[in-house]
C-alpha cells in the first residue's frame, strides 16, 4: 500500500500544480475579451482569433482545473442524502462512484478523444470562422483534462481504499451544510469582536 499511497501523493501534486496555474487562465481570459471590447469599441474593428483565444483560456481552465477540483473534494454531491450516513458509508459511497460512474465515463471519454485528437491534428484543423485560431490545442486540451481526471480518479481510489483500511487518515472530514454555516457564522462573529 505504500507504494500506491507514493503514486496517489505524486498524481496530487501534479494536479495540484496545474489546477493553480491553470487558474491564471481565466485571469488572461478575462484581460483577453476587455482589450478585445476597448478595441472593437474605440477602434470598430475586432478579430475571431481574439474571441477564440477566450473561449480556449475558459476551456482550458474548466478541463485542466478538473482533476484539481476532484483532489479538492469539491465536486458536486447531494449533502442532504450523503451526511445522512455514517464517515464509513460515506466513503463507500465515493469509492463505488468513482469506481463505477467516474473511472467508465473517464474511461470513454479518452476512448473517443483519442481519434478525435488524432484526426484533429494529423488534418491540422483550424477554425471555421475567418482569421480564426488552429482548432486541435482546444481539442487535445479535452484529452488532457480527461487523462488528469483518470489519474486523480486513481489517486482517490487509493486513498479511499487507504483510509478505511486505516493506513492513512481522512485528509477531507465531511461537514454538513449546516454544520459549514455554523462555523462560518462564528469565525465571522468572532472577527467582529476581535
Amino acid at each position: 500500500m505504500a507504494g500506491l499511497l507514493a503514486l496517489s501523493r505524486l498524481i496530487d501534486r501534479i494536479n495540484e500544480a496545474i489546477g493553480k496555474t491553470v487558474a491564471w487562465a481565466i485571469l488572461l481570459a478575462i484581460l483577453v475579451s476587455a482589450g478585445n471590447a476597448v478595441i472593437r469599441k474605440t477602434f470598430n474593428m475586432s478579430s475571431n482569433a481574439w474571441l477564440e483565444l477566450q473561449w480556449y483560456l475558459f476551456g482550458a481552465a474548466f478541463m485542466l482545473a478538473a482533476a484539481y477540483t476532484l483532489k479538492q473534494n469539491e465536486h458536486i454531491r447531494i449533502d442532504i442524502v450523503y451526511g445522512m450516513f455514517s464517515r464509513r458509508v460515506q466513503h463507500w459511497i465515493d469509492l463505488l462512484g468513482h469506481l463505477f460512474f467516474l473511472m467508465p465515463f473517464v474511461l470513454l471519454m479518452i476512448f473517443y478523444f483519442i481519434p478525435y485528437v488524432s484526426l484533429s491534428v494529423r488534418s491540422g484543423e483550424v477554425s471555421a470562422s475567418a482569421g480564426g485560431l488552429v482548432i486541435w490545442p482546444a481539442k487535445a486540451l479535452l484529452l488532457i483534462g480527461f487523462l488528469q481526471l483518470g489519474l486523480q480518479g486513481v489517486s482517490e481510489i487509493i486513498k479511499k481504499i487507504a483510509i478505511m483500511r486505516g493506513d492513512m487518515d481522512d485528509p477531507n472530514p465531511f461537514i454538513s451544510a449546516h454544520e459549514a454555516a455554523e462555523l462560518e457564522g462564528k469565525a465571522i462573529a468572532d472577527e467582529v469582536r476581535s
